[in-house]
């Protein structure tokens, strides 16, 4: 059995070497002690985290410039099936994840799970902006929600999953992998667990929330794009239902004009509003019957 712990790097080289210490520490006295290699892969940082990897003993691959969450998730996949993964552990390079509770995941693959979450909302957290937790609870809603599985922390770093899901969930957004992989592997009916773990305060600010506003949107945004990729019935239905009921309360005004009123001919320009609204509203809803036709 081959374990790959990957590390996906942005400007960590403050603290990226202390946590490769610490996961070999946890790894060399436990039972995979000679079953493990480490990767980094560097997106794009403008400071010595691809230096302080090799100098920590881990394998390295840097991207010429930042691309992103998903992308540098797609990139630790890759070269771990490429290094012969049997199992893929990620973990986030700031240290808020404790690399001691990693054999803890690996034990829960080899009992037969084939994702395993390291769920900090079932365990401990040391520290979390009220922002970030009220939008990590509203996330993990949803893709509980849309699968049908009770997810209590979608958005975790902190996760192992087998060769298998490595291979057959593709990765497609351009912003997280996150909520994607949980998904599609809900779908394609890999077992799933969670398991508590610790999460510690972050030391030094965080690059998530600079403007707690703008992480907020960023939140709803994402939480709409969820809802668009994988419940379009849904999403594009009541989006359409709204403009559709805004249209008929407006039809019902002018009917009410026409019958008690002056009549809607000194309203011509409210009509055609009525008009489009209402057709926006209901290509809207046909829209989603034929975007849910397709996804299934």
């Amino acid at each position: 059995m081959r374990i790959v712990i990957t590390i996906p790097a942005y400007n960590e080289g403050r603290t990226l070497g202390n946590v490769i210490q610490d996961i070999r520490k946890a790894m060399d006295s436990s039972a995979y002690k000679s079953k493990y290699r480490v990767l980094v892969v560097d997106d794009g940082s403008a400071d010595d985290t691809a230096k302080a990897a090799r100098k920590a003993g881990a394998i390295v691959m840097s991207h010429p410039r930042n691309c992103g969450l998903a992308e540098t998730f797609r990139t630790e996949v890759r070269k771990s099936l490429e290094l012969g993964a049997d199992i893929i552990v990620h973990i986030d390079a700031d240290g808020q994840y404790l690399p001691k509770e990693i054999p803890l995941l690996i034990r829960e693959v080899q009992a037969g799970n084939d994702l395993v979450l390291g769920s900090r909302f079932r365990g401990t957290i040391e520290y979390m902006p009220l922002i970030k937790r009220w939008g990590n609870k509203a996330f993990s809603r949803v893709i509980s929600r849309i699968t049908g599985v009770e997810i209590s922390d979608g958005q975790t770093g902190f996760r192992a999953f087998t060769k298998e899901v490595a291979k057959r969930i593709v990765i497609i957004s351009s912003h997280t992998y996150t909520q994607e992989q949980i998904i599609k592997a809900v779908r394609e009916k890999f077992r799933i667990k969670e398991v508590p773990v610790y999460f510690a305060r972050r030391e030094g600010k965080s690059r998530l929330i600079n403007n707690p506003l703008e992480y907020a949107a960023k939140a709803w945004i994402s939480i709409l794009r969820i809802y668009r990729d994988y419940e379009p019935l849904r999403f594009f239905g009541m989006t359409g239902g709204t403009i559709f009921s805004l249209g008929f309360l407006l039809g019902l005004y002018l009917v009410y004009i026409q019958i008690f009123g002056e009549g809607v001919n000194r309203h011509l320009g409210l009509m055609m509003l009525d008009v489009l609204i209402l057709s926006i509203g209901f290509q809207l809803i046909i829209f989603g019957f034929l975007a849910d036709m397709q996804r299934k």
